[in-house]
């Protein structure tokens, strides 16, 4: 029957469709989470594990970054580091064996030549046993020249640094680090005392302020003395590197030229590393930041887990409230409002989730700077927002089949269903 252009059965079907709210069809999603707590619970977790995991991985990115970034910004902005060997027989800090050693004659012929050059501090490096009276105990070792205070900007405690003279002179005395002459020495003075180092009879002519952590080395537990005694004591023919503090930063880039043809021109050979702290800076920078983008997506693999569990349970879902979508479609429910109730449940799951999971990733954040107070780790932003974007997507995303699915059933077989 037709009634002003309106039939009966289309009148009767807007009626009923306008008896459904969206409020009532979310009411029916909240009911089937609450209706199984536990399978819930368990992908609210797989999410949150997800998203938790992406916030502390790029936060270790983050401070892995800012730390290498802030060890390299202590050096001082007008600071060439030369290492023995080329990076790619050598690795980044000269550690390999090089064609030709970098020698006290190249200190000197830069010290000569390199008009930029203010300050040249050659370094070896090694470790050996630091004695007095019955206390001893390992402790890394720098035999160096007076410019390493003035290149590194250290400054001095008690007594004096090493003495302005000629480097090639091997002296008998060394300067402590805050830390190793407090561990051996007490609150007694040690400036005149003498030492064993090594097997070596050294006499404590200074101390050292606390200076903390500078490019790899700990200044307050370390050794000082003259270069030549170091390269004897080490047993070491090669320098460990050279550190050059130029005048201006606007000199750097002159400078490491002429410093490398200095080089190249002693040598016969192109067998030096020479870096700049810009070039450090930016090439750690580029390496933390691809890794911090790699681990963000190992990360991202778990919330990829977590949406096919949400999947799974918004299949077993609908396979138990098949009836409830059977009657739902014969008071007058439209597809849209189905699929939409589902979808609805998906997000809920994901967005509790990926907010649960950003407050365990702050908590373990926090946990990581207490533990590694060093480590500057924050989550980047970007991270955070796109974890919380992504963990919602995912439940949209791998809840949309199962609504789709629930959308599909026929009303009568529906009812029939159980």
């Amino acid at each position: 029957m037709t009634v002003g252009g309106i039939s009966s059965g289309e009148s009767a079907a807007s009626t009923r469709s306008q008896t459904m709210s969206w409020l009532d069809l979310l009411r029916f999603a909240s009911g089937g989470l609450r209706g199984h707590i536990l399978r819930t619970a368990l992908s609210l977790l797989g999410v949150a594990i997800g998203v938790a995991a992406v916030v502390i991985l790029t936060a270790l990115g983050e401070g892995a970054k800012g730390y290498v970034v802030e060890q390299f910004a202590s050096l001082g902005t007008n600071i060439i580091i030369v290492l023995p060997g080329k990076t790619e027989t050598t690795g980044t800090f000269g550690i390999g064996g090089v064609p030709n050693d970098l020698t006290l004659e190249d200190t000197e012929a830069i010290q000569r030549t390199i008009s930029q050059a203010q300050y040249v501090s050659p370094i070896v490096a090694g470790t050996e046993e630091l004695a007095f009276g019955e206390r001893r105990r390992q402790l890394a070792v720098l035999g160096t020249t007076s410019e390493m205070r003035l290149a590194r900007g250290l400054e001095i405690g008690t007594g004096e640094f090493l003495p302005e003279e000629e480097m090639f002179r091997s002296s008998s005395v060394i300067v402590l680090g805050h830390k190793a002459a407090r561990e051996l020495f007490g609150e007694r003075d040690p400036v005149g005392e003498i030492v064993r180092l090594g097997g070596w009879r050294m006499r404590v002519i200074g101390t050292l302020a606390e200076q903390g952590t500078k490019m790899g080395v700990n200044f307050d537990d370390v050794a000082i003395i003259p270069v030549k005694t170091g390269m004897k004591m080490l047993n070491r023919s090669s320098l460990f590197r050279i550190i050059i503090r130029v005048h201006a930063h606007s000199d750097m880039q002159q400078a490491k030229q002429q410093i490398l043809d200095l080089l190249v021109e002693r040598h016969e050979e192109e067998d030096v590393t020479i870096l700049t702290q810009d070039a450090v800076i930016t090439t750690f920078g580029d390496i933390l930041t691809t890794l911090t983008l790699v681990v963000a997506a190992i990360g991202a693999i778990s919330l990829s887990v977590a949406g096919i569990g949400i999947m799974n349970l918004m299949l077993v879902s609908i396979s138990e409230r098949t009836r409830e979508v059977g009657l739902l479609k014969a008071v007058g429910a439209s597809r849209g409002q189905i699929l939409g109730a589902f979808l609805c449940e998906a997000a809920f799951i994901s967005t509790a989730g990926g907010l649960i999971g950003l407050g365990v990733g702050w908590i373990g954040v926090r946990i990581l700077v207490q533990v590694f107070p060093a480590l500057p780790a924050t989550p980047p932003t970007w991270a955070v927002i796109t974890a919380l974007v992504v963990s919602v997507g995912v439940g949209v995303i791998f809840g949309f089949l199962p609504a789709r699915r629930a959308t599909r059933l026929d009303p009568v077989a529906a009812l029939g269903h159980h």
